[in-house]
């Protein structure tokens, strides 16, 4: 019964236009798997795990969106700020959607926000959700953490925007793929612009990240209508979308010469729809 629910899950996140979905037993927040790409110094407190938010709840299903990358590489701008609420809008609706699909198969489930804050303003003075979808994911075997923190997934690279449904079905957990994605190549770091990431190598990994720094960021963008910033994920060399996309070449994003056409479009992006 249980893998013909996940079966007719499958067939329904494809039904929904979902790329990627992934399956995680509550069990794995209170005993991390020993395949998991990284031990973390200090494990995910027991106030964010599923089953402290929502106690009926068996399994965690992770949705996913891919950010797409050429529209990303006009970041910051009003484009990339389109696209981005235009996934989390999307991820709400289809992580609802099948909420209620479980629910009236019998196995009562909730669906979570994509983004659990108010404001940035909220974040300045706690930088954290509720919840977390990278760790929910990574714990569903889509993918392993980047040098920026961010879940790195062997499709999309880091590109992609995670929700989160907590279902009453005691569903088996997808295998966890155990692969380190990481190059290690330190570009997130190197190109973001406020500094928040680490470049040294020997620091600890995944190291830890400005918050503060980001969520500052943010917040100047925000008024200009240009949040959020993705530097540190078009950069990224992980992901099968750069050969989709014809984007191998990370040095497009560093020198001019030889990619002026792509240059040229994200500088006619960059003028128009936002402040200076």
């Amino acid at each position: 019964m249980e893998e013909f629910l996940k079966t007719k899950l499958r067939e329904k996140c494809q039904e929904l236009g979902l790329p990627l979905v992934g399956f995680a037993p509550v069990k794995r927040w209170e005993t991390p798997p020993e395949e998991l790409p990284h031990h973390f110094e200090e494990w995910i407190p027991e106030e964010f795990w599923p089953q402290s938010i929502y106690p009926e709840a068996q399994t965690v299903i992770v949705i996913g969106l891919p950010v797409q990358l050429p529209i990303l590489e006009t970041a910051p701008s009003i484009y990339y700020h389109e696209l981005y609420h235009t996934i989390n809008r999307l991820l709400d609706e289809k992580a609802y959607l099948l909420s209620n699909f479980l629910t009236s198969a019998g196995y009562p489930s909730i669906y979570l926000p994509r983004d659990g804050y108010g404001d940035i303003e909220v974040l300045l003075k706690k930088p954290l959700a509720f919840f977390s979808h990278k760790h929910a994911a990574y714990l569903a075997g889509l993918g392993s953490f980047g040098w920026n923190n961010v879940l790195l997934t062997p499709e999309y690279g880091p590109r992609i925007r995670f929700t989160s449904i907590f279902t009453t079905a005691p569903l088996e957990g997808d295998p966890i793929l155990g692969d380190d994605l990481c190059t290690r190549c330190l570009l997130c770091a190197r190109s973001c612009p406020v500094d928040a990431l680490s470049t040294k190598k020997e620091d600890q990994f995944p190291p830890p990240m400005g918050k503060i720094k980001c969520a500052t960021r943010s917040k100047k963008l925000r008024k200009k209508y240009l949040s959020p910033c993705g530097i540190c994920i078009k950069v990224c060399p992980v992901g099968k979308d750069r050969k989709i996309f014809n984007r191998t070449n990370t040095t497009i994003y560093t020198q001019k010469k030889g990619f002026e056409k792509y240059h040229r479009s994200w500088e006619h992006v960059k003028k128009y729809g936002s402040k200076k």
